[in-house]
């Protein structure tokens, strides 16, 4: 089967996250079965000439162009990507497009529907209700349409479910389908000390909060004086406060923010950790808590994270609410105990290779394109 998938970028330090990571598990694991893949997006941060293939993907990329200023990804856009999609889709028997809210990935898929490739579409929680002013006029024009005109429309949650049919607003043939992740194979480090080395690896944003991760490593530090926090991950509005409040801690290199990276530079830093932590409020289904667990880190993350329930059935990591007081406790609980973090991590990467191989995925996946 000649499948093209578009996602809206491809950065060296991963910039749009989680559904990129997601476009390359997709794309490598059913080259891996056989299929003619290719990965079509805009590319930044991977220099010149733009490459061809990259994660053992072959990639087709492209200029990126922000033409609504101070709009961020929403305001992404490729002439040159656009003109590829239409010369290309007709010749493919599936175009599957990771769509946002944009001028990119939108259009592409709409290409693609004009040029008679069955088309089908994954959401990622960024289909929802919106009070932006340009939402209304876009969706009047352009986004109730594509999602109608879909063949499929994967969806993570029931949540997200109904969010996608509310903005249709009329019929959608909506599929679940959970993110996949491969098992890691790189080997856990082996501590030879007291040392516990403790991530958040993810995009400086306010709905991450990375403030509240600063605070927790300092409310704990003392106690604690063997263990590191870090930060990795690209700013997105909250790195000069996290700069501060990493200063007034003054912890030195006990509590650091190592910027962005790429992703075999995060694969790194889950390998060389000990404790994952993301204390992000409504975030539909974080692919790096899966990438977490899959390296054979005990997680913590609030009761409305999309992989709560996962994580408290199987007991991969502890779940707390929105509050200081409840991060700092579950912290402590694991920060106390390397046998239960080594415990909670092994359960961690047997729930991956359980219940989120790749190898299900592409099923569904291949069930979907040829219905």
């Amino acid at each position: 089967m000649r499948i093209l998938q578009i996602v809206a970028l491809v950065s060296g330090t991963n910039a749009y996250g989680g559904p990129t990571t997601v476009a390359f598990n997709q794309c490598r694991a059913l080259a891996d079965a056989g299929h003619d893949v290719v990965l079509a997006a805009t590319g930044s941060e991977l220099g010149t000439p733009l490459p061809t293939e990259r994660d053992g993907v072959r990639t087709a990329l492209f200029p990126p162009h922000y033409v609504l200023p101070g709009a961020g990804f929403a305001g992404l856009t490729s002439p040159a990507m656009l003109s590829w999609v239409r010369r290309v889709a007709p010749s493919a028997d599936v175009v599957h497009v990771h769509m946002a809210r944009d001028l990119l990935t939108l259009p592409s898929a709409r290409l693609a529907q004009r040029a008679g490739t069955r088309t089908v579409l994954q959401t990622h929680g960024m289909i929802d209700p919106s009070e932006n002013p340009l939402a209304g006029p876009l969706d009047a024009v352009l986004t109730r349409r594509v999602l109608r005109d879909a063949h499929r429309i994967f969806h993570l949650t029931p949540g997200e479910r109904q969010e996608v049919a509310q903005v249709a607003g009329g019929p959608v043939n909506l599929v679940e389908l959970h993110n996949g992740m491969p098992v890691s194979t790189q080997p856990r480090a082996v501590r030879e000390d007291e040392t516990c080395r403790v991530l958040f690896l993810a995009r400086l944003q306010e709905r991450k909060r990375p403030l509240a991760f600063v605070a927790a490593a300092r409310a704990l530090a003392d106690r604690f004086p063997h263990t590191t926090f870090t930060l990795v991950g690209p700013d997105e509005g909250q790195g000069d406060a996290v700069r501060r409040a990493i200063e007034d801690a003054a912890l030195g290199d006990r509590l650091t923010w190592a910027g962005p990276v790429d992703s075999a530079g995060a694969a790194r830093w889950m390998r060389d950790s000990d404790l994952y932590v993301l204390p992000s409020v409504d975030e539909p289904y974080p692919m790096s808590v899966l990438e977490a667990m899959s390296s054979g880190l005990p997680v913590v993350i609030t009761d409305t994270c999309g992989l709560a329930d996962t994580v408290r059935r199987t007991g991969s990591g502890v779940i707390v609410d929105d509050s200081q007081q409840d991060l700092e406790r579950a912290l402590s609980e694991l920060l106390s105990d390397p046998d239960l973090r080594r415990r909670t991590g092994r359960t961690a990467r047997e729930t991956i290779a359980r219940e989120y191989g790749m190898g299900a995925v592409v099923e569904r996946l291949l069930s979907a394109y040829g219905d």
